[in-house]
């Protein structure tokens, strides 16, 4: 489903205008991106929540040249789903 889907669905269900709708989600995935750059937890009760991870450093292979690498230390984003958004995956078969 791509953002314009999304904000189609949500448009049809809220009768609300969608560039409303495209605003608030854009505002939202950008307080989001933030609020995650600046090392803060972003929970959503029944669906999960967004942070920030350390990876380790590593050593790689460069496949095109066969040789060793190593893949510095860094942040990546994460998303972990809620105990109930788990549930009802497992349960949708």
């Amino acid at each position: 489903m791509t953002k314009s889907e999304v904000i189609l669905a949500i448009s049809r269900k809220t009768r609300l205008n969608k560039e409303n709708i495209k605003a608030t989600i854009d505002e939202l995935m950008s307080i989001i991106q933030q609020a995650t750059v600046e090392n803060k937890r972003v929970y959503f009760s029944g669906f999960g929540s967004f942070f920030k991870k350390k990876r380790a450093q590593k050593i790689g292979r460069n496949i095109n040249k066969n040789e060793a690498m190593v893949v510095e230390e860094r942040y990546i984003p994460c998303f972990q789903p809620s105990k109930v958004f788990k549930e009802e995956i497992k349960a949708s078969g």
